[in-house]
């Protein structure tokens, strides 16, 4: 990460020193940001003029003394308060009383770290996103005591090294490790409830949510013992908020030694030999002899427009109760956070279908469904292949609220609101930091306000209810949107 930062800050025009504890270090990565600046000059991505001028702007240094005359000390060493809180206290000895501090903590407070200081207004977070050269987000952090004028100063320095800066306050997490809690804490929930396996939700998740990478394969990317820790220290930093209740599934893999990638095995087995399990999805099933749509929801313009172009007749009903369609005796809703079999019993339509919520129905090419206990067979069938006449691979889950899709943006969303409504970044600044920082394929709460905040505060609520758990309660900016009637964004 370092060295990554460092390539940034050359490219951009800056003499950058690098110092490191351990031998040779600093000039091993000064050699390798150098071969880096050929490469892309190689592909044509700077001119190799430009690529030499960047390497000569790079220096290893050996001791601390020699940052004497830097305006900006950005330190990527261990995830440690104590040794970070001693480099700096160091460096106030070293650098001159303009030298700006900012520190690449990914989970420590730093306000926590400036209480060490002489003077913590100097110091704010500058967090960059692995790998720095490529990726676009950097979290400039504001501790209690730092000087508006140095997270400004970070802000357009970051924003001139060609990167998209966010302000965000030192709260645990800060943006992207908070929010993004809910994008793996509900796959786990999912997987320990038995909705479905590892394979099937994150083809789910990446097919109808149109996310790159399902929550699975990305925590096995990351690697289980960091983004485990990570959890458990938001856990821990907010007071154990059941919102951010680490998964036993996870600990346990922690247990194992099964990290991810790195390890071999983690929820997929990365061994030689070892065969990807893939998605599972229903059977095929005949084409349903009657094809009765409702309403005009994205879903049903969607399902409509892809029967069209398959051939596939259809007629339009008038019920008006927020169903998609009928077939049979099959009756087809959105999930609405309440589980299948409650909604049957609740609007006396013993053969319910759910469909999950897709980032776009015209797209996607998956689709969870869950079906009531109360369902005949048959009725399922024609349901399931209504969906298969109309384009869809269906991935049938057990029947748990919510689905996959729709409940992790809700949660999405909710947390992000909440970062929103405690002061910790504005809207656009969210939903920046989740596109850009961990590469979501829409802001969470301009998703929300897409899908319409009313539903979003409706299923944490069908949520929260159907698990009687703190977990869904809603957050106060969100309710204060369904109010007023307006959208998330609009505030």
């Amino acid at each position: 990460m370092g060295a990554g930062i460092a390539q940034v800050a050359a490219a951009a025009g800056h003499v950058v020193k690098l110092l490191d504890n351990r031998p040779e270090a600093a000039a091993k990565a000064v050699a390798g940001i150098r071969a880096q600046f050929s490469k892309l000059a190689d592909k044509g991505r700077m001119s190799a003029e430009a690529a030499a001028a960047a390497g000569e702007r790079l220096r290893a240094v050996e001791q601390a003394a020699d940052l004497a005359d830097a305006a900006l000390v950005v330190e990527a060493i261990v995830e440690s308060l104590e040794a970070k809180q001693k480099l700096y206290r160091d460096l106030e000895d070293i650098v001159g009383a303009d030298c700006i501090f900012g520190t690449n903590t990914s989970s420590i407070s730093v306000t926590a770290i400036g209480s060490a200081l002489q003077r913590p207004e100097r110091l704010a977070g500058l967090h960059f996103f692995n790998p720095a050269p490529l990726m676009a987000l950097v979290e400039v952090v504001s501790g209690l005591a730092t000087d508006a004028a140095v997270a400004a100063t970070l802000f357009d320095t970051a924003a001139a090294w060609g990167k998209t800066p966010v302000h965000t306050r030192s709260t645990p997490g800060f943006i992207v490790n908070r929010v993004a809690r809910s994008y793996y804490g509900e796959a786990m929930r999912l997987l320990g409830e038995g909705a479905a396996d590892v394979a099937t939700i994150d083809a789910v998740m990446r097919e109808a949510g149109g996310f790159k990478m399902g929550p699975f394969e990305l925590t096995d990317m990351i690697g289980h013992d960091v983004n485990f820790a990570v959890s458990r220290s938001v856990w821990n930093a907010y007071f154990n908020d059941p919102r951010f209740l680490p998964s036993l599934i996870q600990q346990e893999l922690v247990d194992a030694g099964f990290y991810g990638r790195k390890s071999g095995r983690g929820f997929y087995d990365y061994r030689e030999g070892a065969e990807r399990p893939q998605p599972k999805s229903a059977v095929a099933q005949s084409v349903p002899e009657t094809i009765v749509l409702h309403g005009h929801s994205p879903a049903v313009e969607a399902i409509a427009d892809r029967l069209h172009e398959r051939g596939v007749a259809y007629t339009w009903g008038d019920n008006n109760d927020g169903r998609i369609a009928e077939v049979g005796n099959a009756v087809v809703f959105q999930t609405d956070g309440r589980s299948a079999t409650q909604r049957a019993a609740e609007s006396g339509i013993p053969s319910l279908v759910l469909i999950d919520l897709a980032l776009d129905y015209t797209q996607a090419t998956r689709l969870a469904v869950s079906v009531a206990h109360t369902c005949f067979a048959p009725d399922a069938a024609a349901a399931v292949g209504l969906l298969q006449a109309a384009g869809f691979a269906v991935s049938r889950f057990a029947d748990v609220p919510g689905l996959a899709v729709m409940r992790t943006l809700a949660t999405l969303a909710n947390e992000a609101a909440d970062a929103v409504n405690q002061g910790v970044c504005d809207a656009k600044g969210a939903d920046a930091a989740m596109r850009l920082g961990v590469n979501y394929p829409k802001g969470p709460l301009a998703w929300a306000d897409a899908v319409g905040v009313r539903v979003i505060c409706q299923v944490l609520r069908n949520l929260g209810a159907f698990y009687g758990e703190d977990r869904y309660r809603v957050s106060p900016l969100i309710q204060q949107s369904v109010f007023a009637g307006k959208g998330i964004h609009v505030h």
